[in-house]
């Protein structure tokens, strides 16, 4: 925190009850979204893609990314792509395989 003063503190105290509501909240919508009849690929998308925000607000507030530098963000992006690269190639690769087999 920048400066100890009450003012300042109930401020990110505000900050955290937010957050912790935001993501209260958006388990309550992983549960309702888990008893919905969808497809496996349209069931995987919403739920990655609450759980991408639920992370986000994890990190940005919890962890302090929020206020971070801009070496940080580019840390995380590099991160990022290194996961997606990590995702998709088992995903091209079988791709390949299963071409080869039939």
């Amino acid at each position: 925190m920048e400066h100890a003063t009450p003012e300042a503190i109930k401020r990110h105290v505000k900050v955290y009850i937010s957050v912790f509501v935001a993501l209260a909240f958006l388990t309550v919508v992983t549960v309702i979204v888990s008893y919905l009849k969808l497809s496996l690929v349209y069931a995987i998308i919403v739920a990655l893609s609450i759980a991408t925000i639920k992370g986000s607000l994890v990190a940005a507030y919890f962890m302090h990314l929020i206020s971070e530098k801009k070496i940080i963000f580019w840390v995380l992006v590099l991160t990022l792509v290194f996961f997606l690269a990590l995702l998709i190639t088992p995903a091209l690769t079988g791709l390949e395989i299963r071409s080869y087999v039939s």
